[in-house]
């Protein structure tokens, strides 16, 4: 435990989450203290002791690292507040959602550009009175103009699924 602060450098350094620190400090933890007990800790009486154990400790808090990092549960884990609901739902989105996004989006290339452009801006963080000032018009042409694209994106929609 008086090395704890190499250990914890060594996590940071190869990329531990903080949640999920104290987990992995305790696995080199056990790790070293099951080494000593079957005799693996064999430092070479030359060396300063406690230098031949931190460099000990790094390799094996190192190994431990890559282990965590490179583990299937870091590359696949999914935080869910239900994870048994997840059995029944399926993965990624749906097969018609996909279609209906495609057409949306053709029906949004057929639009004029200036249709197109207050369509998006509506996503745009900024208000539609910021984007009216930005383009040099009025706050009330511009209300207008989303108005008429909205429209014409709903014909276009319908021509579609026709």
């Amino acid at each position: 435990m008086a090395e704890r602060s190499l250990i914890l450098a060594v996590l940071i350094s190869g990329g531990v989450p903080a949640r999920d620190r104290a987990d992995v400090e305790q696995q080199v933890l056990i790790g070293a203290w099951d080494s000593v007990k079957r005799g693996m800790y064999r430092p070479d009486p030359a060396d300063e002791p406690r230098r031949a154990l931190r460099r000990w400790l790094h390799g094996i808090a190192w190994r431990k690292v890559s282990h965590y990092v490179n583990s299937a549960y870091m590359r696949h884990v999914v935080l869910s507040a239900q994870p048994l609901g997840l059995l029944h739902e399926p993965a990624g989105p749906s097969l018609e959602a996909q279609v209906a996004a495609r057409e949306t989006l053709a029906a949004l290339d057929e639009l004029k550009p200036w249709q197109r452009d207050i369509l998006l801006a509506v996503d745009d963080p900024r208000s539609l009175v910021a984007f009216a000032k930005a383009h040099c018009m009025h706050p009330g042409t511009a209300a207008s103009r989303l108005r008429i694209a909205r429209e014409a994106l709903a014909l276009r929609l319908r021509r579609w699924r026709r």
